[in-house]
């Protein structure tokens, strides 16, 4: 079995998320991609997340009537910072027979040596990363192991989403319209 699994805050979900998702379904032929929300990200410390709740809720609505994407809620569970070594050992001790895919953003991929316990993460994984418009494949650092999706780059990210709503602009098209429904009834990112 080819698993993906797709981490991130998800701070909201976006339409770029969910284009990744499609091209890595496609691109890599899985047979199932799991989001995992993080409780807290190690890149963004000082960053208080949305509440989980509303997160996942968030998610279940942009997924909803997609089979093929499922949603993991460990990381939230677990609480403090999520960190991907802990995710994956959790993973290969459930699934011993299947492949995993970790996506991640091409801007990331450097970074990769000084993630926790790096050696196993490469052997546990291979990494995928997510192009940027206008972006070049980054080369991955020894010892891992990876590609980059062609997908559909999409110059969309949370952070952008997030300033729009505090500056009152709309988010229509940039998020389906449950999430952004969710974002205005709970006075999200003001």
């Amino acid at each position: 079995m080819k698993v993906g699994l797709f981490g991130g805050t998800f701070d909201p979900i976006h339409l770029g998320h969910l284009l990744v998702a499609q091209a890595a379904l496609e691109e890599l032929a899985l047979d199932k991609l799991i989001f995992i929300p993080a409780a807290q990200s190690p890149f963004k410390p000082a960053r208080e997340p949305t509440p989980a709740q509303l997160r996942l809720k968030m998610l279940r609505l942009a997924l909803a009537g997609r089979p093929e994407f499922e949603i993991d809620e460990q990381e939230i569970r677990r609480g403090g910072i999520s960190y991907t070594i802990d995710t994956l050992r959790d993973y290969a001790r459930r699934f011993d027979r299947a492949e995993f895919f970790y996506l991640i953003g091409a801007d990331h991929v450097q970074a990769l040596p000084s993630w926790r316990d790096a050696a196993e993460l490469a052997r546990l994984a291979q990494f995928v990363a997510l192009p940027r418009p206008g972006s070049v494949p980054p080369v991955f650092p020894a010892p891992f192991n990876g590609q980059t999706l062609v997908g559909f780059p999409l110059g969309v990210s949370s952070s952008q989403i997030r300033e729009r709503v505090r500056a009152g602009l709309t988010i229509d098209y940039l998020v389906p319209g449950p999430v952004a429904e969710v974002i205005r009834n709970n006075r999200l990112y003001l």
